[in-house]
């Protein structure tokens, strides 16, 4: 029997792509979409890419109406609204898996120093952070599961062997990436207007944007000590995608090849992480659509240094296609299923 689920804002970037891949699932079936503006609407009159393959309405969201016909939800909305619903899907014995940032940070005082007051600390301790590559056997038993950010998933992809190993000075990470600007969301911001966007590439938010905590909490955890890391986001005039380039300082002199294989060794099993070989690095192209993170890398061996680069669609692995990836692992499906697309080209 197909699995019911229901996507509490389903009318957002990451809602749309959510119900795209969920299509796909021959193990699930979508029996509730929530939507604050387009309740009594058609999903495929909100987004016309659904024509001819869905037409489920959207409704006001009403927990209970919501629980009795879902297995699992996913919370496609923004902090804040995410917390102040979560705990009643939670109560009616729900699972959840939240793509907003309010159930990622453990510590209720940094997610407060960051974001605003915490209403749900309670529920904290439940919640599982959604990385399969860092987290797979406590996501197979969760009620709760923090999807990761978009940029978060690549640079920890990026990093997670070298910490794990001990290869790497902790004192000076540096990340440099590049979001296409459907990571801003779909309301309507000045700042994510065409005009405003296009033809230029810019920094913003240096030392202030909101998922440094999430990646030195997920480093500093696998390294057993605190970890500080030098994190600068870019907005860059493209639909979707996230290139990440990683700057590090080894701890021993090592060839590109020798780096390579411990990547190959670490990701030899992960159904969604592909390894370029040397002399290639990634472009957010070859993963346009797809779950897949793509990792380059090269080394200066003289001088005890790297470069990581990782490559995601921001809406797909940096998102929805991970939120998928979360669900089947808790409900025991192999991690592919929906989700064995082949990325887009050109």
């Amino acid at each position: 029997m197909k699995k019911k689920v229901g996507i509490v804002g389903a009318t957002g970037y990451t809602g749309v792509e959510l119900l795209r891949l969920l299509l796909l699932h021959p193990e699930v079936e979508i029996t509730a979409l929530t939507s604050q503006k387009y309740a009594g609407v058609p999903i495929n009159q909100v987004f016309p890419s659904l024509r001819k393959r869905f037409s489920l309405k959207c409704e006001e969201l009403d927990v209970d109406q919501i629980s009795k016909k879902t297995d699992l939800i996913f919370m496609a909305v923004p902090h804040k609204t995410a917390m102040e619903t979560l705990p009643s899907f939670y109560r009616a014995g729900k699972r959840v898996v939240d793509l907003s940032a309010d159930f990622r940070l453990k510590d209720p005082e940094v997610y407060e120093r960051w974001y605003q007051k915490h209403t749900a600390t309670d529920l904290l301790g439940e919640a599982v952070y959604g990385l399969p590559e860092l987290h797979r056997e406590e996501i197979r038993t969760a009620k709760i599961v923090g999807n990761p950010g978009c940029y978060p998933t690549g640079a920890l992809i990026g990093l997670i062997p070298l910490v794990q190993k001990g290869l790497i000075s902790t004192e000076a990470i540096v990340i440099d990436s590049k979001s296409g600007v459907s990571g801003a969301g779909r309301d309507v911001v000045l700042e994510s207007l065409f005009c405003e966007v296009n033809e230029g590439v810019k920094a913003y938010k240096i030392f202030a944007h909101r998922h440094t905590p999430e990646i030195e909490q997920e480093l500093s955890l696998l390294a057993q000590k605190e970890i500080a890391v030098t994190f600068v986001p870019h907005l860059i005039p493209m639909d979707r995608g996230i290139l990440t380039t990683i700057y590090v300082q080894l701890t021993k002199k090592m060839k590109t090849e020798e780096l390579l294989n411990i990547f190959q060794e670490c990701y030899e099993k992960e159904p969604f992480i592909r390894i370029d070989p040397k002399g290639k690095l990634p472009n957010t192209k070859d993963v346009r659509g797809s779950n897949f993170c793509d990792i380059g890398l090269a080394t200066i061996e003289s001088a005890d240094r790297a470069v990581i680069v990782t490559a995601i669609d921001n809406l797909v692995k940096g998102a929805s296609g991970e939120a998928i990836q979360n669900m089947n692992i808790m409900l025991g499906y192999p991690e592919t299923t929906g989700l064995d697309v082949i990325p887009l080209a050109p």
